[in-house]
């Protein structure tokens, strides 16, 4: 695996290490995203989640107003800012110091979220392919970008999804992204493979198992598996019912150079992490 990968993201001023990799916390101001114990909307709801992922060792908070599930409804960028607003708001009273990732598509929202909320990292599911002015407005403004890979929509993503080979196809779908970015001046670039988004089941597992080869771009890894349906259509049951499988990827990925668990359950994530990372020290306890 490289070695070489960049492990400093600069999140408002100040760097924040990603060799011990950090975990963060999913909040939903949705009322339909697919795992209906995140959909947080009253000021009560949401407060209470941004201190459980604080209290929990969460180290950033991933606020979404879009629900980006199979099928879901298209939601007007009004209706969007509106919601992350109200959220934003909560999140600077409750924990001001917290480092808030925005789960958007949209640069107008982006730039609304940096610039009058102090929102540190966009995290964008469809890597600029939902809005063009996305990638200027992220290298102006100069903050950490999780690129996504998405094949389709999200009304059209699970429709028939194909590829000759699934990994080859998104290394050059980020090879062509993030030379895009770099050549805009965008700075802190992070991956993430976008399981399930426009993949069958073959297609996230063949993913995982190859995970490590994303390690070429030298770039951050971030994993996103957190009760989605390629756990719980293999194990059976629902949403409700994939914490098990969710912490057996994570402990995968992590193994495979993950940097970042973007998760529901924040305390079992962190424990996770806890684990692997003294897997890692004891090697050198034993040399």
């Amino acid at each position: 695996m490289n070695r070489n990968i960049k492990t400093q993201i600069n999140v408002n001023g100040q760097l924040m290490d990603l060799s011990h990799p950090q975990v963060m916390g999913i909040l939903n101001v949705t009322p339909d995203s697919f795992f209906a114990g995140s959909r947080k909307q009253s000021e009560k709801e949401i407060a209470e989640r941004v201190r459980q992922i604080v209290e929990e060792g969460g180290s950033m908070i991933d606020i979404g107003a879009y629900s980006s599930r199979p099928n879901a409804g298209d939601v007007p960028a009004e209706e969007e800012m509106r919601r992350l607003r109200y959220g934003l708001a909560v999140i600077r009273r409750e924990c001001p110091e917290a480092v808030v990732s925005v789960d958007t598509f949209r640069a107008d929202v982006a730039k609304m979220c940096v610039e009058e909320y102090g929102a540190a990292i966009i995290n964008d599911i469809s890597a600029g392919e939902m809005d063009a002015n996305m990638f200027p407005v992220i290298a102006r403004l100069g903050v950490p970008y999780i690129l996504m890979h998405m094949q389709g929509t999200p009304q059209t993503m699970q429709a028939c999804p194909h590829y000759g080979n699934v990994v080859k196809e998104v290394m050059c779908y980020f090879s062509e992204k993030v030379q895009r970015l770099r050549d805009l001046g965008a700075k802190d670039i992070i991956l993430d493979p976008g399981f399930g988004f426009g993949k069958t089941l073959e297609h996230n597992y063949a993913l995982l198992d190859q995970l490590e080869e994303f390690s070429i771009f030298e770039l951050p890894l971030l994993v996103g598996v957190s009760r989605k349906s390629m756990i719980y259509k293999l194990l059976g049951g629902g949403p409700e019912d994939a914490l098990n499988g969710t912490t057996a990827i994570h402990a995968l990925a992590l193994m495979k150079g993950a940097c970042i668990l973007r998760v529901h359950d924040v305390k079992a994530a962190v424990e996770t992490v806890k684990i692997v990372n003294a897997m890692r020290q004891s090697r050198y306890v034993c040399q």
